[in-house]
């Protein structure tokens, strides 16, 4: 699922997200597209580096990257 295209019931299917968050998403991504995933962490209020393990877990992609941790 890609989070540019994904709609409010598609991001609150994703276990964890929530009604709140999608809400968040998708007010940040009205202002435009999300880049990357550093580009989520800082417009979408409540979402960190957990999260987008969590979610990119379950299949949500930026731009068709999944969220991979650096060592």
């Amino acid at each position: 699922m890609e989070i540019n295209q994904a709609n409010e019931a598609e991001l609150d299917s994703l276990k964890g997200m929530g009604p709140t968050l999608s809400r968040h998403v998708l007010t940040a991504r009205a202002e435009g597209e999300f880049q990357s995933w550093a580009d989520v962490f800082k417009r979408v209020a409540g979402m960190g580096r957990g999260k987008a393990k969590q979610f990119s877990a379950q299949g949500l992609t930026v731009n068709g990257q999944p969220f991979l941790l650096k060592p």
